[in-house]
């Protein structure tokens, strides 16, 4: 185990940890993060306009048309959002003014799309929202990259209009932008109206095959090894491997959601719901189930931390269970928090592909205990909770003779009192 824990710190940590520190994945990473609440309280309208419970829908029906809209000015306006937030925190890890990143950003994205005219003169105009949303995330990111990317080039060679000391702050902000700007919007407008280049549709085909790798097993155990295997190590996982893959997981929850909306069936299986209820029950190792076992530990100090981290990991909050007892660079613990996620993470793929439970559709907040987040992403498919209690027990049970290895040891050390080892 030693010799492993060797080779991940020489060949893996270094790479993920200059990807973790990358600026741009960052500024993705935590552009699309502040979408979250909105995405969340969108998806909680969706509910209410299809209830699970038949009655209760009927009743609904005749007002599903208005009780729907903010879910697509949220969801369906995910894209857009995205996009003045990844410019923003871009803009602003180079040291610029991250307002003017955010906005000249969104602009950018904006302009990928063409307004069609309507009306009996034609002289109105209409911006289609199919552009606008998780399906145009990727067109959000090299947007908003681009726009950054010029307001930095326009800061650095002072291609930009300084105006003179006593003028209001963000005014004079606003004309720093106004170059970048200018060569920004007719550029973009060049290639898209004039030169009739169809952005979103080129970069569609062009990660199209990315993420339907992504909803492949492969896809699935894929982020779920990396994840494991930098928590392990005492990096956080999750902000390095969501960094890649959350646009990808935006997509496929957002065509989830559009087929739920339409009553379709629900395409994929893999967007971030599944991970979350499915497999990091408890947080990244499903470790919800340790701490379960670790309640009967013969090892006070075990049993300790087990009643300290009890109410977080049934929150989805594993921080004081992987530094407490801890996991991280625990040969005796990881082998089960590595392979753990992988078997249920297998389960659950191979469960929702055959239809015995419901594929996610819904992004509810990830604090939730797991078997009611699986039960509200699967819009209330009862089956979800019988398949997290499963999938509880059955990595409870990998756990457990890893577990039983590790107390024996801190006994034998005399490390298994509160405070010690």
């Amino acid at each position: 185990m030693d010799k492993i824990f060797a080779l991940l710190d020489k060949y893996l940590i270094p790479v993920m940890t200059r990807l973790a520190e990358q600026r741009h994945l960052r500024a993705v990473r935590d552009g699309i993060v502040s979408t979250i609440p909105l995405i969340i309280v969108g998806s909680f309208f969706l509910i209410i306009a299809s209830p699970p419970v038949e009655g209760l829908a009927a009743l609904v029906k005749p007002y599903t048309a208005q009780i729907i809209v903010p879910y697509r000015l949220t969801m369906g306006l995910m894209a857009l959002f995205a996009s003045h937030s990844i410019g923003y925190h871009l803009a602003k890890s180079y040291k610029l003014d991250g307002l003017s990143g955010g906005v000249l950003a969104m602009a950018a994205f904006l302009l990928t799309s063409i307004p069609l005219k309507f009306g009996e003169n034609g002289k109105e105009f209409v911006l289609m929202m199919e552009h606008l949303g998780g399906k145009s995330m990727f067109v959000a990111i090299i947007m908003a990259v681009f726009a950054v990317e010029v307001l930095r080039f326009a800061k650095s060679r002072k291609l930009t209009i300084t105006l003179p000391e006593g003028v209001p702050e963000s005014v004079a902000r606003s004309f720093e932008a106004l170059i970048p700007a200018a060569l920004i919007i007719p550029l973009i407008w060049l290639v898209r109206d004039m030169g009739g280049f169809d952005i979103h549709l080129f970069v569609t085909q062009l990660f199209r095959p990315l993420v339907l790798a992504g909803n492949t097993l492969g896809g699935v155990l894929v982020p779920i090894a990396m994840i494991g295997l930098l928590w392990a190590t005492g990096i956080h996982g999750d902000s390095v491997v969501a960094s890649v893959a959350r646009p990808i997981w935006l997509v496929l929850l957002d065509e989830n959601i559009a087929a739920a909306a339409a009553g379709q069936p629900i395409p994929n299986i893999a967007p971030e719901p599944f991970f979350q209820w499915f497999v990091w029950i408890g947080g990244s190792g499903a470790s919800l189930s340790l701490v379960l076992l670790m309640l009967f530990s013969k090892a006070p100090y075990l049993r300790s931390i087990s009643r300290v981290t009890l109410l977080p990991g049934i929150c989805n909050i594993n921080e004081p269970v992987v530094f407490g007892v801890p996991i991280m660079l625990n040969p005796l613990l990881f082998v089960p928090f590595v392979c753990g996620p992988l078997i249920i993470g297998t389960l659950s793929y191979f469960v929702m592909q055959v239809g015995l439970v419901t594929k996610p559709f819904l992004l509810v907040p990830w604090t939730l205990p797991a078997p009611v987040g699986a039960y509200l992403a699967t819009g209330g498919d009862w089956r979800a909770i019988i398949l997290v209690l499963v999938n509880i027990l059955i990595v409870a049970a990998l756990y457990y003779p890893f577990l039983k290895a590790y107390e024996r040891k801190l006994i034998r050390e005399g490390a298994g009192e509160p405070g010690e080892g």
